[in-house]
């Protein structure tokens, strides 16, 4: 079915947005899926961000946008870390209700309409649906580290979440455009959301293997520097006063 020019040049309802390093394998398939789940009268746009990779992604998404004008690409002329991609491609969104996950395949798109209706229901108070992974399919020393730093998280921030840093989230735009940016940022979303004053929301989602490529992730990059983050953001949520309500106070009319 051929995409109708007028609808594509409105906005779409949701920015699907996927940071990639060197994920070229895994492009075509993820967004195959994607297509799959978004498949109906919703309208959607796919934003991949190439973060400075230097396989074949840029030349695969070319290939991938000819044929698909809901596709585009934004691209960094250095890897700059997924926190930094993520920003790039929510600023570039042209829907008030964006979607992210991992460009490793391993967050299933399927879930996708699940995570958006339970962002619709929710309401104007819910800044962020946030998926739990079940039936994890990392290494046993992966998932060492990630009960660690969940452990320490929820000790500190009481974020109420039981999975942080699962890639697959969805939420108003101008929520994430509101929190204070760090490298890091997408691990603590959770906190930093509370933290606004909005309520979070958790859905159950399969986890899956990696299918190519390998994780970018090790001990170094992955729990200590997660730790101290995780202080920062620790502080910012004790510095937080509240917010006055503001009105203009109107002219005497005498």
């Amino acid at each position: 079915m051929t995409d109708n020019p007028a609808t594509l040049a409105a906005p779409p309802a949701v920015s699907v947005v996927v940071p990639v390093n060197n994920e070229a394998e895994n492009i075509a398939p993820l967004l195959a899926e994607i297509e799959a789940a978004l498949r109906g009268p919703r309208s959607y746009e796919v934003i991949f961000v190439d973060d400075g990779s230097t396989d074949d992604t840029e030349a695969v998404l070319d290939r991938l946008m000819a044929a698909r004008p809901r596709l585009r690409q934004i691209k960094h002329d250095r890897a700059s870390g997924k926190s930094a991609a993520l920003r790039s491609g929510v600023r570039a969104a042209r829907a008030p209700f964006i979607v992210i996950l991992d460009g490793d395949g391993q967050n299933n798109p399927a879930e996708i309409p699940a995570l958006i209706d339970a962002l619709h229901h929710g309401g104007a108070s819910v800044g962020l649906v946030n998926s739990v992974r079940v039936g994890r399919k990392d290494t046993e020393f992966k998932r060492l580290q990630s009960r660690i730093a969940n452990r320490i998280r929820a000790a500190l921030l009481r974020d109420g979440t039981r999975d942080s840093v699962s890639g697959l989230k969805a939420f108003p735009r101008e929520v994430f455009l509101s929190l204070p940016f760090f490298d890091g940022l997408h691990r603590f979303m959770p906190a930093l959301v509370r933290r606004e004053g909005y309520a979070l929301l958790q859905v159950d989602v399969i986890d899956r293997p990696r299918q190519h490529g390998r994780s970018h992730y090790g001990m170094w990059n992955r729990l200590w520097v997660g730790i101290l983050d995780l202080f920062g953001v620790w502080w910012l949520i004790r510095r937080k006063k509240h917010q006055p309500m503001v009105t203009e106070v109107a002219r005497n009319a005498d």
